[in-house]
């Protein structure tokens, strides 16, 4: 994010903004119900956009304009400052939360809308007698933000299933991927920077339908007893070092249960903070900021954030 001129607040830009077919904008919308820890301060202009024509339309018109705009998708994977978002906060509905399956000689695929689901679209391949999914059943977030993170789960990642990748520049031209031109590494796609994932078409098999269903249910249990349930957070905070796990350290540190404000890593599992109510941002930044230390003191393990900050940080900058 870059910090957007106060005075481009204006009825003009908001009557350009709805004049778009496919676009709903809401003026400092408040952030909190969107993200999966429940905070998160308004942005400035938040806009649903239902179609790739109306995104195409809306990234011209950021771009003519100079305008800043960010990506929200399923609310995993971040942490919105309280303070909030400058500029526009893009949030793909509609025409984005579908998928498509497709069967042609011996080779099966879908093509995924970027705010679908991955939870749903895992289970909706089991309902449809197809594998190759499973692994992704743990993935809180949708299928463009698990594709830009090159998401993963008990063993593998996206770059394993990822056919095609369908896009747009931030001036709002079509882009196109294959795997081929793809490079992915741990937690990274090296997409070209300001690319909009519009769609993912992924390659998946023919597989019994019970064989499936009965992997992705093993795997819910295997979540739901090392994960934490019952307060919201944002997923894995922190990437796994090399040879380690992020969780592991922060236990060692003695830090599982640490609370601030209404904060908490969790008792569960070191590399969760959970918002037992009422939590800021803040509260969960400074927390991250406090594994990060003791990590680092104790150990001499420098921890990466997994989970992406964004918006207006009294005192830290976002990533």
């Amino acid at each position: 994010m870059f910090a957007m001129n106060p005075n481009s607040h204006e009825t003009g830009l908001v009557q350009e903004l709805q004049s778009i077919s496919g676009l709903r904008v809401k003026v400092s919308e408040p952030l909190a119900r969107y993200t999966s820890i429940k905070v998160g301060g308004p942005a400035d202009y938040f806009i649903d956009v239902e179609s790739e024509n109306a995104l195409a339309q809306l990234l011209s018109l950021l771009s003519l304009r100079g305008m800043p705009f960010c990506l929200l998708g399923n609310g995993s994977n971040v942490l919105i400052s309280d303070l909030g978002v400058e500029g526009v906060l893009i949030h793909l509905v509609g025409d984005f939360k579908h998928a498509e399956w497709h069967e042609q000689a011996n080779e099966s695929w879908v093509e995924a809308g970027a705010a679908q689901a991955v939870t749903q679209l895992v289970r909706q391949a089991a309902r449809r007698g197809y594998g190759g999914l499973e692994f992704a059943e743990g993935i809180p977030g949708s299928v463009g933000g698990a594709l830009v993170m090159n998401a993963g789960a008990y063993g593998s990642e996206f770059e394993k299933v990822v056919d095609t990748v369908y896009a747009m520049t931030q001036q709002g031209s079509p882009l196109q991927f294959n795997r081929e031109q793809m490079r992915f590494t741990y937690r990274d796609s090296h997409l070209p920077s300001g690319t909009v994932v519009t769609r993912v078409r992924l390659s998946v098999h023919r597989q019994e339908s019970s064989k499936v269903s009965m992997k992705v249910r093993e795997l819910v249990t295997k979540r739901k007893s090392s994960q934490p349930s019952g307060y919201p957070n944002s997923g894995s905070m922190f990437r796994n070092p090399p040879d380690d796990y992020a969780g592991r350290l922060v236990e060692a540190a003695g830090l599982k249960g640490k609370q601030i404000g209404r904060a908490q890593i969790s008792p569960k599992h070191g590399n969760f903070i959970v918002n037992l109510g009422g939590a800021s941002a803040e509260d969960v930044r400074r927390l991250m900021e406090l594994a990060r230390a003791e990590v680092n003191a104790q150990f001499g393990v420098v921890l990466n954030p997994e989970v992406k900050l964004i918006g207006r940080w009294p005192s830290a900058k976002a990533e």
